[in-house]
């Protein structure tokens, strides 16, 4: 299991409370259970939790399920190259940080004042390698080297939804062009319990990628409830015993869907094409 490293004391109590942000607003809530632990609401909706004494803390079952991706992806404590779309409170990225020392993180977060609240919050300067860029993620990875990321996570919600231009074929592309030959790409889809987006994610990957799966909560992939599914894809075959061992031995019970049955699944489905991309220029404020 990973162990947690403090990466910097930020006081984010001296931010408590609503925001105006480009997109809405944001309001940092501190947890009255714990007076390390934030929680970060974005237009109403949780968008992430930061505990500031242990960043490899996650306690949204999706995040659970993503780290345990990481965990598997190299071996344990080795540095990475990871591209985040979509920051928030840069979760993902400070746990990254937290379990690989030495990593190298470029986070995208399309709305600039939110990006700059989180970096002061949160004092996002102090965590090692992490850069944090007020830019639309798409825009972001076109911008990025081929071929220079372990890994490229995508955790960007427009309210309740991932905005579609991150969720088509031409997405896809950029992101296999980004990742290294063995880089594997993780994205969180927040489905209904038709399983409707998800499917239609995993057929558009699969345009582009070899291997392709699905990790969930058991009843959501028996369309009994809404919750969230994180996708997998990768050009090189998924280190499929060690998610599976990790999976099922989570604090939150997942199924991992490999990539033989995903293609059943999404048999029939038509993939998401972008007639035009949007064009957000951005700003770097790390």
């Amino acid at each position: 299991m990973p162990t947690s490293r403090r990466i910097g004391r930020p006081r984010p109590e001296q931010y408590t409370g609503q925001h105006e942000i480009e997109s809405g607003t944001a309001e940092l809530v501190p947890d009255e259970s714990d007076p390390g632990g934030w929680s970060v609401m974005v237009n109403g909706a949780t968008s992430s939790y930061v505990h500031l004494d242990d960043p490899t803390r996650l306690d949204f079952e999706y995040m659970q399920w993503t780290g345990h991706i990481l965990d598997v992806l190299a071996p344990p404590g080795e540095p990475v190259t990871a591209v985040h779309v979509g920051g928030a409170g840069c979760t993902l990225a400070r746990y990254v940080a937290a379990t690989r020392p030495g990593t190298r993180q470029t986070v995208f977060e399309v709305d600039p004042a939110l990006a700059t609240l989180m970096r002061q919050a949160f004092d996002l300067k102090s965590v090692p390698g992490l850069r944090l860029r007020a830019m639309d993620g798409l825009v972001g990875l076109r911008r990025l080297d081929a071929g220079r990321a372990d890994v490229v996570i995508r955790d960007a919600f427009d309210r309740i939804r991932v905005p579609q231009h991150l969720a088509t074929v031409d997405f896809f592309q950029e992101v296999a062009r980004v990742l290294t030959s063995s880089g594997v790409y993780v994205g969180n889809v927040a489905d209904t319990a038709e399983v409707r987006e998800s499917r239609v994610e995993a057929a558009s990957a699969l345009e582009v990628f070899a291997h392709v799966a699905l990790v969930a909560e058991p009843t959501q992939l028996r369309g009994r409830r809404y919750g969230n599914i994180v996708v997998v894809a990768s050009n090189a075959p998924l280190p499929e015993d060690l998610l599976v061992r990790r999976l099922a031995g989570g604090a939150v019970r997942a199924r991992y869907v490999p990539p033989g049955r995903v293609r059943e699944l999404v048999a029939g489905v038509k993939p998401r094409r972008s007639p035009g991309t949007r064009d957000r220029s951005g700003t770097d404020d790390a």
